[in-house]
Parts: C-alpha cells; sequence; structure tokens
C-alpha cells in the first residue's frame, strides 16, 4: 500500500486574483485531497494555508509543480510534513467549545489586545481565526471613526469561566475597553427578536426627571430615580412616588420634551440595520408611552410596552393606568414577543442599563448593559460602556464593510 503524506503548504506574497486558483489546481491536476484551508489578506498581502493528503509517489511532482507556480506568481511558498498523530489531535479539537470573544473601544492598542490575548492563553484557550469588524484606520487622527473592534473565534473550554469573566471585567474597566465572551452556537448568528429599555438606553434621559423639571420637583425625583436604578430602592414603589410628584403639570410639556430627547449615539443606524436584516424591534420600558411611541414612529420600531400616565382636563393627574411595566413585567413580556414572533428565546437580545432590566436581560439569549451601572454590569452577561449604541452590531458579527456597501 502506497504511503500517505500530509502535507501543510503556507503562502504570502502580494494579494492579487487567481493565486488560490492556480495553486489549487496544481492538486486537483494530481487528485489531491484537501483536508483544510484558510486565507486572510492584511495590507494587501495573502496568508493563505492549505492542508492535503496524497501519496508519497506524487508529492514530488505537486512540490515542483507548486514551486514553480509560486515563483510565476511571485509568492513565497513553504512545505510542513504533518504526522497522522498532529492531524487527528486537530480534528479531535472540533469536540471542544467554540466561543466568540469581541474587542471594542473608541481606538484600540497594542496593549489592550496583549492583556485580552494573555486572558484568552491562561484560560487554555485557542485561537483559531482573528478579524477586525471595523473599517481600515486611516493615519490623520482626525479622519478616524469613533470606535474600534477586533472579534477572536477561540476554541476550547476555559479553566475557569467565572475566572475569565472576572478579569474581562477589570480589563474593560482599568483600559477603557468593552469585552464580549459569547458561546459560538447556531443561535448566534440567527437573532432574531431584540428589545430595550428606553430611558438611558435608547435615550440619554430619563424622561420622568425632564418632567420633573417641569413641574419644579427635579431635584427630588432625581434622588428616587437614581437609588431605584441602583437598585436600592423598589421600582414599583419608587414609580409611584415619583409620578406623585408630577401632578398638575400640563400635557403639553410632553410633546415639548420628545422633540428635544437626546438620541443615543449610533441609534439610527443601529435601527438601520436590524431592520434590514429582518430584526423585530421592541421597546419594554418602565418609561412612559408617550416617549415610546415617539421613538417607533420615527426609527420604526415594532412594538411598545411601557406605563402609561393618566391625563384629566390636559393634565397629569400623579396616577397611572393599568399595570407597571417593572422588571419581572419586562421579563415577561419578552418571553411573550418570542412567543409571538415564533423565534426561540435563545435567538433573543435584550439591552438595558438599570437594575430593573436585570429581569430582562437574564432571560433573552444575548443580555447587554449598556452604559449601565455598576450592580447592572455586574450581572449581565455582556456590557457595552464606551462606545455608541451600535456597538451591539459587533455583538452580533456584523462587519463595517457590510454595512458602508450596504448604505451605499
Amino acid at each position: 500500500m502506497e504511503k500517505t503524506e500530509l502535507v501543510l503548504i503556507r503562502i504570502t506574497g502580494a494579494d492579487k486574483p487567481g493565486v488560490t486558483a492556480t495553486l489549487t489546481e496544481v492538486l486537483a491536476n494530481h487528485n489531491a485531497f484537501i483536508l483544510d484551508i484558510g486565507q486572510a489578506d492584511i495590507h494587501r498581502t495573502l496568508c493563505l494555508g492549505i492542508l492535503f493528503k496524497t501519496t508519497s509517489q506524487k508529492f514530488a511532482d505537486i512540490m515542483k509543480e507548486l514551486l514553480l507556480k509560486s515563483y510565476e506568481l511571485g509568492v513565497t511558498i513553504k512545505f510542513s510534513p504533518i504526522t497522522e498523530e498532529d492531524y487527528n489531535r486537530w480534528v479531535n479539537m472540533q469536540g471542544k467549545n467554540r466561543y466568540i470573544i469581541t474587542l471594542i473601544g473608541r481606538e484600540l492598542t497594542a496593549r489592550q489586545v496583549t492583556e485580552v490575548t494573555k486572558v484568552i492563553a491562561e484560560q487554555d484557550l485557542n485561537i483559531d481565526m482573528i478579524q477586525r469588524l471595523t473599517g481600515r484606520i486611516p493615519l490623520n487622527i482626525d479622519e478616524r471613526q469613533s470606535r474600534s473592534c477586533i472579534e477572536f473565534s477561540v476554541r476550547g473550554n476555559p479553566v475557569s469561566l467565572e475566572s475569565m469573566q472576572a478579569q474581562f471585567m477589570d480589563l474593560s474597566s482599568r483600559m477603557g475597553i468593552d469585552i464580549s465572551f459569547q458561546l459560538d452556537d447556531m443561535y448566534r448568528r440567527s437573532r432574531r427578536l431584540i428589545c430595550f429599555d428606553m430611558d438611558s438606553t435608547l435615550i440619554e434621559t430619563e424622561v420622568i426627571d425632564e418632567l420633573a423639571d417641569k413641574a419644579g420637583v427635579g431635584e427630588e425625583v432625581r434622588a428616587i430615580t437614581e437609588s431605584a436604578m441602583r437598585g436600592e430602592i423598589d421600582f414599583t414603589e419608587s414609580f409611584l412616588k415619583r409620578i406623585s410628584l408630577l401632578k398638575g403639570l400640563d400635557v403639553s410639556v410632553m410633546q415639548e420634551i420628545a422633540e428635544a430627547l437626546p438620541i443615543s449615539e449610533g441609534l439610527e443606524r443601529l435601527m438601520k440595520t436590524l431592520k434590514r436584516v429582518g430584526f423585530k424591534v421592541a421597546i419594554l420600558s418602565g418609561g412612559f408611552t408617550y416617549f415610546g411611541n415617539f421613538l417607533k414612529e420615527k426609527y420604526g420600531m415594532d412594538y411598545v410596552f411601557a406605563n402609561e400616565l393618566e391625563v384629566k382636563d390636559g393634565k397629569l393627574t400623579g396616577r397611572h393606568i393599568g399595570e407597571i411595566v417593572d422588571g419581572k413585567k419586562k421579563a415577561e413580556l419578552l418571553k411573550q414577543l418570542a412567543e409571538i414572533e415564533n423565534v426561540d428565546i435563545a435567538q433573543t437580545i435584550a439591552v438595558g442599563d438599570g437594575a430593573n432590566d436585570l429581569p430582562m436581560l437574564a432571560t433573552a439569549g444575548l443580555g447587554i448593559a449598556y452604559h449601565a451601572k455598576p450592580k447592572v454590569k455586574e450581572s449581565a452577561g455582556q456590557s457595552i460602556s464606551n462606545v455608541g449604541i451600535d456597538g451591539v452590531l459587533y455583538f452580533l458579527g456584523f462587519k463595517d464593510s457590510y454595512l458602508d456597501l450596504e448604505e451605499q
């Protein structure tokens, strides 16, 4: 029986059309069997790897032809024999979990990448692939975009998931970066429903505080709001206290506030992308329906569930109508919407900033704390604190090159 040869070839050089086709044609002409292939392009420089199987008799001819073709193409080719033992060990790695680690910041430095990859190595995870999700970086600082993102595809079983998450959280705090760690399963690439908190998430304010300012009780209401968002007092109790202080406020101020709402950075880009790829989008808010519907009309959300303020004779009564949308209710609504849209709960995403968002974040397949309070960041699986809300797109694996092409 003829001896089998396992060979890895690595091709580097200036990237140009036809390199892969020319080299694989040599393998095809000798009936070589390709076991693995991968290619990357960095600044027009090709890095191509092909692992193939052939017979000892054919290998010499294959090597000669590949060397000739690589010379004609102006690329460098290196040959590495692979033992069956090494190959079988590599094949057995397929049984290990795959994860995606996403690194986002206003800009990313070599030190930040070093610290993250050190944690990956310490956790006995192997990096299979690294790709940049944000656009190419100009040398002129003034022309640079306001975010940078790198995605690592890793394989293995973490030594301690809890320890790794703690290390990532520490790096995030110290180095001004956001780090996401997700299981790379079929659900990650098939998300279909996303639910947002509204106040301090879709908008950069708490509407009840804006209403309180108009009513002349801003300082008092803000103190209650902050305490509630930190989880120090029950949301329902704080909600009833705050809206009672709005009694007598003219309802006309609601339109004035809505038209001046400070919208979170990146919301328009996020919504355009989500709607383009078929997401259903909901607002699940402990705020008020008037403002949720305002955003729904402006950005095309599909659902709004929030609290209804009671109005009589053109003024707020200091009471509400219907059931209060608190943390528990948000989680229930998320489940109900998943059933309505016929999606698995693992295909859902929730984004919020406050303690009353925690049940929703824990229920969703992917829970993201956005510019959140410390307690929420510690409890949520993922967090974004250093870029705009369109950073959510990078957690889903979207690349700027795809998004920019669609916008042209």
